[in-house]
């Protein structure tokens, strides 16, 4: 009876996912929505009341604006990135909601992880092997890129020095 075996997973010296911050969550949004509304209605109500009925739509239309905006945010916010160094390789998984998932592989052995020190708000995250590079976190705070740069390059110390990764392929 032949043995069938699995081959081993891959060792996972970093692996993390990047998301933008968004400092409204669902239910601090039902609450700001709940005050526009009841203040809306309330300046419609004044506005008809003095015979300027005219102004009521206009009231109801700012409401929908707001809610459309903060529904194209939140689409915004479905983005997200994936940074995963393992034994063979290192790679940035891109998804954002209105574009294809994009990938990126590196050879651990010669990638570069750029960042300005001190970080500065136009700062970036660049990742460079063989002519090709990614700029990675772009929607993180200064500091929070040079967080992820400094916890990325103290991943490939590891990864360089761990015994037995796989050689480089030529």
């Amino acid at each position: 009876m032949a043995r069938h075996t699995l081959p081993p997973a891959p060792r996972v010296f970093f692996d993390a996912i990047l998301h933008p911050h968004r400092s409204l969550g669902r239910s601090g949004f039902r609450v700001l929505m709940g005050v526009v509304i009841l203040v809306n209605l309330l300046i419609a109500v004044l506005f008809a009341a003095n015979g300027a009925w005219p102004v009521v739509p206009f009231c109801g239309l700012d409401v929908v604006i707001l809610w459309l905006a903060f529904r194209v945010n939140n689409r915004s916010a479905r983005l997200y990135e994936r940074v995963r160094l393992t034994d063979a390789d290192l790679t940035v998984q891109r998804v954002a909601w209105n574009k294809p998932e994009r990938r990126w592989s590196f050879q651990p052995n010669w990638l570069r992880v750029t960042m300005d020190d001190p970080p500065r708000h136009e700062s970036q995250v660049t990742l460079t092997s063989h002519g090709q590079s990614v700029t990675v976190g772009a929607f993180l705070t200064p500091d929070e890129r040079a967080d992820f740069a400094r916890a990325l390059r103290d991943a490939l110390g590891v990864w360089r020095r761990a015994p037995c990764h796989p050689e480089p392929v030529p």
